[in-house]
């Protein structure tokens, strides 16, 4: 079921008006769960990093053996193409996918160069920028690379995240810190995660366990062009009771500030609302 309006999908080379079903019920995808997806946005005029989005998606589907069959390049300009069919203004999420329609070997693996390819466009509102959620933690942890396929952005993901989201949910929050393997702090259900302390930002490091994002990037980046010290390190959740302020990161709501964390309120947001301007001035000199 979608979760926005004003849907488009395309799909065997041209767009359609409206939510298209592209599976059949024999396709691996289904059944085996091999699919794989990134999400972009438009807003304001602006698709930031939506060629870097078009690249995750290609290298997603190579970690989950899908043979990627649409050069990056091209899928931006069908996205740009599809977009054009929305209101000035309009903010829209953008998901191209794939997914395998065979398998071998029993089934069970995805079968080289059988692969079905679509782009989903929803229109949804950008949450507001006062908006803030409460975080608990979750007895879900973060799988590794061995035993799942932490280094795409793929379906079979998602059900350990939904886990997460609504045992914080059926505690009164809306959303959870998540560990590692180790139990050290990896990121949110939903997006990764920066603490903020002494005007000093720290984010944890990439350890093979969630997909350090490209939002998470481009706010690095921002944040130190300003003058901001951002480190990467090991963090536990000892560091985020300890923190001035957090803030979530994900390409949805670009930045998510977190009013309190279990019983630990967080007054401040002023690093939070420096991030998000930084981030809306530097989208906002991006190309159309």
């Amino acid at each position: 079921m979608a979760f926005g309006t004003h849907i488009r999908t395309w799909f065997e080379g041209r767009w359609h008006d409206g939510d298209l079903a592209v599976m059949k019920a024999a396709d691996h995808g289904i059944w085996q769960g091999s699919s794989v997806f990134d999400g972009a946005r438009l807003f304001d005029g602006r698709v930031p990093d939506l060629s870097q989005h078009c690249a995750r998606v290609n290298a997603s589907a190579e970690a989950l053996m899908i043979t990627p069959t649409m050069d990056a390049a091209a899928m931006e300009g069908i996205i740009r193409d599809g977009l054009k069919g929305y209101d000035a203004g309009a903010a829209v999420y953008i998901r191209p996918m794939y997914w395998a329609l065979h398998g071998s070997d029993l089934g069970i693996a995805p079968a080289p160069g059988a692969t079905g390819f679509a782009i989903s466009l929803e229109q949804v509102a950008m949450p507001p920028a006062e908006f803030q959620t409460r975080v608990t933690r979750t007895r879900f942890r973060r799988p590794v690379l061995e035993d799942s396929v932490c280094n795409a952005k793929a379906g079979c993901l998602y059900p350990n995240n939904a886990r997460m989201l609504v045992e914080a949910q059926s505690k009164g929050f809306g959303n959870a810190l998540v560990a590692d393997a180790l139990g050290n702090l990896a990121e949110s259900a939903t997006a990764n995660v920066f603490l903020v302390k002494d005007g000093t930002v720290f984010t944890p490091v990439p350890n093979g366990t969630f997909l350090a994002g490209i939002t998470r990037a481009r706010h690095i980046a921002n944040l130190r062009a300003d003058g901001v010290t951002v480190v990467e390190k090991v963090l536990t959740f000892d560091d985020a009771h300890a923190a001035d302020e957090i803030f979530l990161s994900g390409n949805f709501a670009k930045v998510t500030s977190v009013r309190a964390f279990d019983g630990t309120e967080f007054r401040s947001r002023a690093m939070t609302d420096r991030a998000r301007v930084l981030y809306w001035d530097w989208a906002a000199s991006q190309p159309l």
